[in-house]
């Protein structure tokens, strides 16, 4: 049997997001802007996309740079194409409003055989896509991954696990991995990780900014939380 896949880290972390068994997201929006995250640190550690080092956190695209994902391809074209230079956090919430987004990348998984594709009606009336789990080794594999990352002071973090631990601690998935009170315990590990200082997973360029995307997340988060406070209570005033 051929071996599978490695799976994209915006596929890992709508894996987080899915409940096994029902298959939905739940009311939460922030699993959007984690996938968002996510495409934006793929992007960087193929080398697509440069992020700046400098508090704007300018994105910049390779020139004629290719990538044979639709998904990618789609969001990599949007930055080649900007008629200005934009923030990573603003290309978070860009790509966090592609339409179908979660159904898109819940397709790829379809196809890899590691989530069903169903539907139900709400209500009776309304149709409802679900996706529950098919082949659980996917995220298992990814939970072991993130626990030793987090609950242990292992210095060889791969890049991928560190921006899928940052981005899922920044859009409250993690704990969907690791318990809340063993998190609570691991702060200063979780800011270590954040900040890239973990020794071997900063060799290359690309996992800097890879991170830098991640921490773009946080930001997208951050910025919607405060976008959404505003509106609420605009709207009661």
């Amino acid at each position: 049997m051929p071996a599978r896949k490695r799976l994209k880290m915006h596929e890992e972390l709508l894996l987080l997001a899915l409940d096994d068994r029902k298959g939905t997201t739940g009311m939460s929006a922030w699993h959007t802007t984690a996938m968002a995250g996510a495409v934006l640190a793929e992007l960087a550690l193929l080398g697509a996309v440069r992020i700046g080092t400098d508090k704007k956190k300018l994105v910049d695209a390779e020139p004629g740079f290719q990538v044979d994902d639709p998904l990618l391809s789609e969001c990599l074209r949007l930055v080649q194409t900007a008629k200005r230079r934009k923030k990573a956090s603003d290309w978070v919430l860009k790509f966090s409003g592609l339409k179908d987004l979660q159904k898109r990348v819940a397709r790829g998984l379809v196809t890899e055989g590691v989530l069903n594709e169903e539907t139900d009606k709400v209500l009776g009336l309304f149709t409802r896509r679900k996706y529950p789990a098919r082949d659980g080794g996917p995220e298992l594999e990814l939970i072991e991954r993130l626990r030793e990352a987090v609950l242990t002071d292992t210095d060889r973090v791969e890049p991928r696990t560190m921006v899928v631990a940052v981005i899922a601690q920044a859009t409250e998935l993690l704990p969907r991995a690791i318990d809340k009170k063993l998190l609570k315990t691991r702060k200063a590990r979780l800011k270590q990780l954040a900040e890239g200082q973990v020794a071997g997973s900063m060799a290359a360029g690309a996992a800097r900014e890879a991170v830098a995307a991640a921490r773009a997340a946080q930001a997208a988060v951050m910025a919607a939380v405060v976008a959404s406070t505003v509106a609420t209570t605009a709207a009661t005033s």
